[in-house]
C-alpha cells in the first residue's frame, strides 16, 4: 500500500542528510585565525629574517653602510614583536623563545657574554653559536653590537671582531624562522592542526582557542611588564631604563605597539571570524568594552612621542607612559578575567609567573 508519509519521512530524512551539517564556531575562528592573522605574521617574520641575513653580509663584507643594517635590525625586531601573541606551537617549545630575544636582561648578561666570546679563542660560526648561551643567539645580542656606544664599528679592526658573530646570529634567526614557517606550512603542520580536528595537538577545536587565547593573555601581561619595569613600576616608582627591552635601539614603544596591533587583530581583526564572534550577542556589553579598551589604549600610546627614555625623563612624559600602562591593564585584565569566563578558559599560570 502507498503510504504518503511515509515517503515524505524518506524523503526529509535523505535531504536531511545531503544538507550541510551546522559548523563548529570555534573550529571556523580557529582555522580563519591561523590563515588571516596567525601565518601572515609568522611569514613577515621569516622575511624579516632572511633580510636580517642578507644585511648582515652585506654590512660586513663592506656593501651596506650601517644606518642600513640597523634598519633591517629593527624590522626583524618588530616583526618578532608582532609574534608574542602568537607563540603557539613550536615556538613556544623547546626554548626557542629564548633564542630570538633576551629579556628581561637584569644584569646586563647580553654585554657580559657578547663580550666574552668576542675575547674567546674560539672561531665565531653558525654551528659554535648552537652550542652557546640563548643570551648571545638572539637579537638582544644583535642589538648591542649595532647599537652600543662602546662598541665602536666605525673602527674597521673592531668591525671585523663583531662581524663573526653579526653574520651568525643573523643566520641562526634565519634557520629558526625558517623551521618554524616550514613546520606551520607542512601537512600535519600546525596550520592543519588548527584548522582540522582532532589532531595529534588538539582534540577539540576549543582546545586551539584556548592555547590561542592564553598565548595573548600572556603576551598582555608581558607589554605590561615591558613598560612598567622601566617606568619603575617594580621599583617603586623610580625609572630603570636600562630594564626596557629595546633601550639600545630606542625601539621600545614601537615593540609595544606592534604587539598590542597583533592582539587586536585576534580580538576583532578576520572579517567576523575572530575571539570577539565567540561571544555572541548576549555578551555585546563586554565586547564593547573590549573594543573601547582597545581603542583607549592605541590612543594613549599614539599620544606618547618616542622614544620611551626620553619620556621618562620628565614628569610629564612619566605621567603619559602611566596613563598608558593604566590603558593597557585594563585590556589585559578584560581578557584575563572576564573574557576568559565568557570563552570558558582556563588560564591558569604563564611564563611571567615569578617574575
Amino acid at each position: 500500500m502507498f503510504r504518503p508519509k511515509l515517503l515524505l519521512t524518506s524523503i526529509a530524512i535523505a535531504l536531511g542528510a545531503c544538507s550541510p551539517q551546522p559548523q563548529d564556531p570555534q573550529a571556523v575562528t580557529s582555522a580563519a585565525l591561523a590563515e588571516q592573522v596567525i601565518l601572515p605574521s609568522y611569514s613577515r617574520w621569516v622575511e624579516a629574517d632572511q633580510d636580517l641575513a642578507r644585511s648582515a653580509l652585506e654590512y660586513c663584507s663592506g656593501k651596506q653602510d650601517l644606518e642600513s643594517a640597523r634598519n633591517a635590525f629593527l624590522t626583524a625586531q618588530r616583526a618578532w614583536a608582532e609574534l608574542q601573541p602568537l607563540l603557539i606551537g613550536p615556538i613556544a617549545e623547546g626554548n626557542r623563545a629564548w633564542q630570538v630575544q633576551f629579556w628581561p636582561d637584569k644584569k646586563n648578561l647580553v654585554a657580559r657574554q657578547v663580550e666574552q666570546l668576542i675575547r674567546s679563542d674560539k672561531p665565531i660560526t653558525e654551528a659554535s653559536l648552537a652550542d652557546s648561551s640563548v643570551v648571545v643567539q638572539g637579537l638582544s645580542a644583535y642589538e648591542y653590537i649595532l647599537f652600543d656606544s662602546n662598541v665602536e664599528l666605525a673602527n674597521a679592526e673592531t668591525k671585523a671582531k663583531y662581524c663573526p658573530l653579526i653574520e651568525a646570529v643573523a643566520a641562526h634567526q634565519r634557520n629558526l624562522a625558517d623551521e618554524i614557517v616550514a613546520n606551520w606550512k607542512a601537512k600535519d603542520g600546525m596550520l592543519h592542526q588548527m584548522s582540522h580536528f582532532p589532531n595529534e595537538r588538539y582534540a577539540e577545536s576549543s582546545e586551539a582557542i584556548s592555547d590561542l587565547f592564553r598565548a595573548q593573555v600572556t603576551a598582555l601581561d608581558t607589554l605590561k611588564k615591558k613598560l612598567g619595569a622601566p617606568l619603575g613600576r617594580q621599583s617603586k616608582g623610580i625609572p630603570q631604563p636600562y630594564q626596557a627591552e629595546a633601550w639600545r635601539s630606542h625601539a621600545s614603544l614601537s615593540n609595544i605597539a606592534g604587539s598590542l596591533e597583533s592582539s587586536r587583530r585576534l580580538w576583532s581583526g578576520v572579517d567576523g571570524k575572530d575571539l570577539k564572534s565567540l561571544l555572541g550577542d548576549d555578551n555585546k556589553a563586554l565586547a564593547d568594552r573590549i573594543d573601547a579598551a582597545y581603542a583607549d589604549a592605541q590612543k594613549k600610546l599614539d599620544a606618547l612621542d618616542p622614544p620611551l627614555d626620553a619620556l621618562l625623563k620628565t614628569d610629564a612624559g612619566r605621567a603619559k607612559l602611566n596613563e598608558f600602562y593604566d590603558s593597557l591593564n585594563v585590556v589585559h585584565r578584560l581578557h584575563q578575567l572576564e573574557l576568559a569566563k565568557s570563552l570558558n578558559v582556563q588560564i591558569g599560570f604563564n611564563a611571567n609567573d615569578g617574575d
